[in-house]
Formats: structure tokens, sequence, C-alpha cells
């Protein structure tokens, strides 16, 4: 018995002798640094195979979406609408039609994997890990701005070759793709907090989300429009975000293209807030 003792003494020496040990951290101390890079990436990568994984219905069904605007635009008005802008119809509507589904598709991704995870029971699994808010918030929201992006590079890579149109300003439309990409990535993961039923995120999906897409300029030239409905245009974020990437796509504008990078960042930034606030309070997330 006494040998018994004598080495649990010893183990317990070992274990505790200094070299031989690493002291854990503090209360509140996070042994993983500022960032928990390996749980920001677990969530990023899990976020975006959650999307690629049905990649027929993520990135396929938004190519057939955007080719038939772009069919029946074509064969319906372009003939008797003429130019806009100097630029034939077509050409014009594309890159309208393609920032309209990266936006729509961006807030798709994060608004309903959060109220998917709080449908099933499964947000626990989310909010258990070692992420600090803003982990969180830069997982989900990155992840969305990757669908963004990668629904934009879908459309875009068949439709402009097949229009016979090239990117005139390349940086400044990858820009504009990101930036709205990230920036309705952000709102959807604002409505996928506050929401708790699928009818809840539908609701705001088409009586807001849809109108500011569609009446942003998609289709038309806001220059067309009476002095008071373009006022109102020009209030409308998602209108700056088209008009800046069809002035990347195109080389113009109706609108001034470092203006409308600036807002759509400012605009991104108070999303980024917002959204971190939400998740440091735990609003909508824990039952």
């Amino acid at each position: 018995m006494d040998g018994t003792t004598d080495r649990a003494g010893d183990a317990r020496s070992r274990r505790h002798a200094p070299g031989r040990s690493r002291a854990l951290p503090a209360p509140g101390v996070r042994r993983f640094g500022r960032v928990n890079w390996l749980g920001l990436w677990t969530l990023y990568a899990r976020e975006v195979w959650r999307f690629a994984k049905i990649w027929a219905q993520t990135l396929m069904a938004p190519l057939a979406t955007a080719g038939l605007f772009m069919a029946v635009f074509h064969f319906a008005l372009a003939e008797r609408r003429g130019d806009v802008g100097g630029v034939p119809f077509t050409a014009f509507l594309a890159p309208g039609v393609l920032m309209m589904t990266v936006v729509q598709n961006a807030f798709a991704n994060t608004s309903s994997s959060l109220i998917i995870a709080k449908v099933q029971g499964n947000i626990v699994d989310t909010l258990m890990p070692p992420l600090s808010p803003g982990e969180l918030v830069a997982g989900y929201a990155l992840s969305g701005a990757t669908r963004g992006v990668a629904v934009g590079l879908a459309v875009g890579l068949p439709v402009f070759p097949a229009l016979g149109m090239t990117v005139a300003e390349p940086l400044w439309a990858l820009a504009f793709l990101v930036a709205g990409a990230l920036a309705l990535s952000l709102a959807g993961l604002i409505v996928g907090v506050l929401c708790w039923k699928f009818d809840q995120m539908a609701a705001i999906t088409n009586f807001i989300v849809t109108p500011l897409a569609f009446l942003s300029g998609t289709f038309y030239s806001v220059a067309d429009l009476p002095a008071a409905f373009q006022t109102v245009s020009r209030l409308n974020p998602v209108f700056h975000l088209i008009d800046g990437f069809r002035f990347g796509v195109l080389g113009a504008a109706d609108g001034e293209p470092a203006l409308a990078l600036a807002l759509a960042g400012a605009t991104a930034v108070v999303l980024w807030l917002a959204a971190w606030l939400l998740f440091r309070r735990g609003a909508g997330l824990k039952a």
C-alpha cells in the first residue's frame, strides 16, 4: 500500500514538475489566442460545403433563372427598347440580372442556414464550440459571400461570352461583386437570427429583399424615371450595387462608382456590427 502511494505521489510530482506540463489558461483567457482560426475555418468550410454539395440547386438553378430573364427580355423587348445609354438593351440588362441573382443567393444562404438550424434544434452545435461572436459572424458572412460570388461566376462566365461582352473594368466589377455578396450575406444573417419560422423569413424575402432587387435599375435606367422616382431609387442600397457593377462591366453607369462603392462598404460595416451585437447578446439564438 505504501508503494502504491509513493508511485501515485511520484506521478503527481512529474505532472506538476516545471517543463513537464503546460499551465492551463486563467479563467476567461482563450487558449486559442485572439482568433480561433481553426474553428473559424471549420465553420466557414461547413457552410460552404452545405451549399456546394447541392450545386444543382444553389448554382445551376440561379443560372437557369438568369438565362430565362435574359431570354424573355431579349426576345420580347430588346428590339423595341433600343439602346440604353449607348449600349444594346441586352448588354445593359446582363450585369443587372447577374448582380440581382448574386444578392438574392447571398441573402438566402445565411438566412436559411440559421433558420434550418433553429427549426431542427441543432443551433447548439454552432453555439457550443469556442467561437466568439465575431468569429461566428465572420464564418457565416464569408460563406454566404462565397456563395454569392460563386453564383455570379456561374452566371457571368457563360452569359457574357454568349452575348459577346467583355468586362471593361475588372477590378471595379470584382469589388462590387464581393461588396454586394457580403452586404446581403450579412443582411441574411441578421434576418436568420431574428426569425424563428420559415414563413417569417419568406415574408422578409418577398416584401423587402425581392422588391429592393427588382426596383434597383436592374431592368431599366433610372435616368429614364421622373426626378422624384430617381431620388427614391438612389435611396435603395441595391441600386448602388447594381449600378456600380454595371460600370465595372460596361464602363458606364447612372451614378458615381466611387460613391457607390463607399456606400456599399459602409452598408457592409453597419450590417456587420449589427450582426455582431445580435450574436454577442444571443438574441434569437438561445432559447
